[in-house]
Formats: structure tokens, sequence, C-alpha cells
């Protein structure tokens, strides 16, 4: 699996420059990822934290699905791995594969492009059930943009720590 990242534009309006760094960043998550087996994308960074790349994979599931398809989308679905909610119970990658992981990772993210493309403009709002708020689809690509930027630093140092790859 090779992964293309494309950088973002340096000129574009506001929506094409959300999209283009949104998907720049899911590109840097999977390119931390591309090479390793299932146990060292599984490997943890230190005790007592079960942070691995499969994890963070797995958690960015959550939030894509959360973020557009429960929030934007208006859709009464669950998490993927956790029945009561619980965004933490992704991070236990303890038994998890990249096939499974990515699966659904990829599959959130299709469906993240999809409902964003349809959205007829950054201003489209859903309701953030968690903390009762009315959000917008402007606001949600940011999360997004920032939550991908965080936990790609925490990337950086967990694929470091595998196999001494820096930068990408």
């Amino acid at each position: 699996m090779t992964t293309e990242r494309i950088g973002p534009p340096v000129t574009g309006n506001e929506r094409e420059t959300l999209r283009a760094f949104l998907d720049f960043h899911r590109a840097t998550l999977a390119l931390k990822c591309e090479g390793l087996s299932d146990e060292e994308l599984r490997r943890q960074s230190m005790p007592p934290s079960t942070l691995s790349l499969l994890g963070l994979v797995r958690h960015m599931a959550e939030v894509e699905r959360a973020w557009f398809r429960r929030v934007i989308d208006g859709e009464d679905i669950g998490l993927v791995w956790s029945e009561t909610g619980d965004f933490q119970h992704a991070y236990d990658a303890s038994s998890a594969t990249r096939a499974e992981a990515f699966d659904a990772w990829e599959r959130e993210v299709e469906h993240a492009r999809r409902i964003e493309r349809a959205a007829a403009s950054l201003d489209v709002t859903g309701l953030n059930v968690r903390s009762g708020e009315t959000v917008s689809l402007r606001l949600v690509m940011l999360h997004l943009i920032h939550e991908y930027a965080r936990h790609n630093g925490h990337a950086d140092f967990l694929r470091e720590g595998i196999d001494g790859t820096v930068g990408v």
C-alpha cells in the first residue's frame, strides 16, 4: 500500500482549503502506519499508556463517524468499537488488526467525504448531542484538522519508537 499525500493549496476558497488540510492530515496518519506489521502497529508507547498507532487509527474512525455521520448527518448510530459511547475504547488495539482498523477508518473517511461534499455550504449545522450545541460543518472540519494534527504528533513519536523512522 502506498499512500499519496498532497500538500494543501496555497490559494483557494475556504472549503477547498479545509478539505485539503483534512485530507493532508488523514494521509499523514496513513503514512505513519505504512510498512508496519500488525504487531508493530499495536506496540504501545509506554506504561501506563495504551497508545499505539493502531489505536490512533481506530480512534480517528470513531471521530470521523461521530462528527460527520452522527452530528452533521444526524444518523442515529453507535460508535464502531463501543456500545456505551466510550471513545477511549478504540485506543485498546491489543487484539486489533491492520485490516480491521483500516477498513473501518477508510469507510468512515469515505462517509465523511460524501457528507461534506453533499452539504450546501460550511454553514450547514448539526446537533452535537454530547454538548447540546448546534455546530457548523466549518467547525467540524476545523475540529477534525485539529484532532488529526494533535494525534499525528503522537504518531510521529510512536513510529520513531518502533523503527526509528522520522518525518514523512
